[in-house]
């Protein structure tokens, strides 16, 4: 009788239609997977208000694009533009499309911070089964863009100017019961309007923070980003704020250096090669700021004990010539 109420309740858990992109796979347990949504191409106009412009960016699970608000145009807003996020097709076909992109709808509206991307709204248009983000429109460029161009490294001024407020926008998210899950240069743009954190698909909300909330199972997706995920994370353990610590750590440290500070290899690779016995503090890094950003980059998630808000107190702190590295 276990074993048959064991059954009805994969069965039960099935027909959830959240069931098959977050819940975890049961050991000895078939999937049963519902059939796929068949999708057309994404029409010009999304719910009668957005015109569909071009293409901003792409990642492994979403597109990005510049739309126009007819609505707003109606009213006389002179810029009535915004940026629009869908799921790509491979997601947006499966039956749970909608509850993937409302998890990272909810997390980032849970976040009131200027250097967090502020999102508009969260909305499906029925005609064509697609359910989207509006969110503001940025210009400028992400930190992936900015490395390729600064090979050697950003002086520590201008490093500051980038490193101070992601710290911020970190803490603000962590001190909220939000973890990013993906922090790394390409989710962090330097916009007109300052520093902007963005894309929280892979994030989830901690225990007991948004209650009910389902939580993406990356082993379904293989949604970690090699060179920022932290070892504790391709070992199975759960995401917690110690992860996104390690990943802005190497996305730091890469902006000062020049160079990843591991050559962008899993962190589980990485560790077995004891390559954290070759770290060296970048040279444009005030002695006072290495001890805090050298715990953040440790493989053992125990010594990663520093927290987003003691990163950002130790970057901040008044530094002399004598403490720069020589």
């Amino acid at each position: 009788m276990n074993e048959l109420d064991d059954g009805l309740k994969s069965v039960d858990a099935a027909s959830d239609l959240t069931y098959f992109a977050f819940a975890k796979p049961q050991p000895g347990v078939a999937a049963l997977a519902p059939e796929r949504i068949s999708m057309g191409p994404l029409p010009d106009v999304l719910v009668g208000r957005y015109r569909v412009e071009r293409v901003l960016g792409a990642g492994g699970m979403g597109t990005v694009y510049r739309a126009w608000d007819l609505l707003h145009e109606q009213y006389g807003d002179p810029a009535p533009y915004i940026a629009l996020k869908v799921l790509s097709d491979e997601f947006a076909e499966s039956p749970d499309a909608s509850a993937l992109l409302y998890s990272e709808f909810a997390l980032t509206q849970r976040l009131r911070h200027e250097n967090v991307l502020r999102l508009h709204s969260f909305e499906v248009d029925t005609r064509c089964q697609r359910a989207f983000i509006t969110m503001e429109l940025m210009h400028g460029m992400t930190l992936d863009k900015l490395l390729c161009e600064r090979p050697l490294g950003l002086p520590w001024k201008e490093l500051c100017g980038i490193a101070l407020p992601l710290l911020d926008a970190l803490a603000h998210s962590h001190a909220r019961g939000v973890l990013h899950g993906d922090l790394k240069p390409s989710n962090v743009m330097l916009s007109e309007e300052g520093v902007r954190l963005f894309d929280f698909g892979l994030g989830q909300a901690e225990e007991g923070v948004l209650h009910g909330l389902p939580h993406l199972s990356r082993n379904r997706f293989d949604a970690w980003t090699p060179g920022y995920a932290a070892p504790e994370l391709f070992e199975g353990q759960p995401l917690t704020a110690r992860a996104d610590i390690y990943a802005v750590a190497c996305l730091l440290y890469e902006l000062a250096a020049g160079t990843h500070p591991f050559r962008r290899m899993p962190s589980t690779q990485a560790q077995q090669l004891h390559l954290d016995r070759q770290l060296r503090a970048p040279r444009c890094l005030p002695r006072h700021c290495w001890p805090a950003l050298r715990a953040a980059l440790s493989f053992d998630p125990r010594a990663r004990d520093i927290t987003a808000r003691q990163l950002r107190d130790a970057m901040a702190a008044p530094s002399s010539w004598r403490q720069w590295i020589g």
